[in-house]
């Protein structure tokens, strides 16, 4: 899936070598500033290495076309964006920013009870808290059926046991689907639960794997 040589980026990151595999979930741990989101921001091509090589499914990343590679590997940051309108409208514009069809409020319906989140879809999206936000977005992200979800602390906003029972239906789901999941998170219980792949970036370097 992902293969990294010799990457650095600025004085952020110094990754060796590292390999992350398709259709598994790999659990990323780290303090704050170790360089956990940068790792994947490289991943999506929201920033590029000042040196070394990145690979997916064996192409060279910095020869991919980036919107390609964004409709197939999603990023959700810790701090998601919430768009003007109501919920399903943020539901429907990650289809609609990748051109992809969109879904029956059936199939809308189904993953928001993924995310625990029981909202009439005319509601505006502003007026939703935090975690209800971030689980909005986490919805959006879902919708879009993605190869890869890159997702940053994605339950940073919710309380132990709403989290257990969110990732847990995820991991599930993205199992189902024979996606691949590459989580930043802060909790080791939640890596140990339901990871097929753990380790750990300190000061940059890759340690643990």
């Amino acid at each position: 899936m992902f293969r990294l040589e010799g990457v650095k980026y600025k004085n952020i990151l110094d990754i060796d070598k590292l390999y992350i595999p398709k259709n598994k979930i790999t659990c990323i741990l780290g303090k704050s500033g170790s360089g956990k989101t940068t790792l994947l921001k490289l991943l999506n091509k929201l920033i590029s290495c000042t040196q070394g090589e990145i690979y997916y499914n064996d192409r060279l990343l910095k020869k991919m076309d980036s919107i390609e590679l964004r409709r197939n590997v999603v990023m959700l940051p810790q701090v998601p964006a919430i768009f003007p309108g109501t919920v399903k409208d943020n539901l429907l514009i990650g289809l609609k920013f990748s051109e992809k069809q969109l879904v029956s409020d059936k199939k809308i319906f189904e993953i928001l009870n993924m995310v625990h989140l029981n909202k009439d879809l005319t509601e505006s999206a502003e007026n939703l808290s935090g975690g209800e936000k971030q689980r909005l977005a986490l919805a959006r992200v879902i919708l879009m059926e993605p190869e890869v979800f890159l997702l940053d602390e994605p339950s940073s906003a919710l309380d132990e046991d709403t989290e257990q029972i969110i990732i847990e239906k995820l991991v599930r789901y993205t199992k189902k689907m024979n996606q691949t999941l590459i989580m930043v998170t802060h909790s080791k219980k939640i890596a140990k639960t339901f990871a097929d792949n753990i380790f750990e970036i300190r000061k940059g370097k890759v340690i643990n794997q």
